[in-house]
């Protein structure tokens, strides 16, 4: 199981399993709304998410047009997740950095490194993509199977 706060400890949550997939996200949205030269995101189902205490949403835009909703502390305004309504509010993209110990969860991907800060370095170990990618082509067959419980075969 893993835990996590916010910045100031009065939302804590727990996921009751790992993530499916962790991505280190580049593009300049991610770059926009975290503050930081890209977001770290690990991707689970979210009724594997137990979330305490106070909360405040906010709704972005996305390239999409259907959004993103962004879950804060409502007090010290840490973004703990986000998720987004183009998958129907059936995930959430946990901030890796408010787990208890982020080292858990690496990312298995950077994405959108076409619009990543010049001065970044990529790790060559981790795939890189300049745009997004193929889940059936990435993911590995384990997350992929609840992808497929949560959606069905649209991967």
């Amino acid at each position: 199981m893993l835990t996590g706060t916010c910045g100031c400890g009065e939302v804590t949550y727990q996921m009751s399993s790992g993530p499916m997939f962790v991505h280190c996200c580049h593009c300049q949205e991610c770059q926009k709304q975290t503050g930081s030269a890209y977001a770290l995101n690990a991707i689970i189902e979210a009724d594997r998410v137990e979330i305490l205490g106070p909360v405040v949403e906010n709704t972005l835009p996305t390239p999409s047009g259907k959004g993103q909703v962004i879950t804060r502390c409502a007090n010290c305004g840490t973004a703990v997740f986000s998720n987004y309504q183009v998958r129907m509010g059936k995930l959430r993209y946990i901030r890796v950095g408010t787990l208890d110990d982020p080292s858990q969860c690496p990312p298995d991907v950077q994405i959108f490194t076409s619009s990543k800060q010049p001065w970044v370095p990529l790790n060559p170990n981790i795939p890189i993509f300049e745009n997004f990618y193929k889940f059936d082509k990435v993911w590995p067959a384990g997350s992929r199977a609840r992808w497929r419980d949560i959606f069905g075969d649209g991967v």
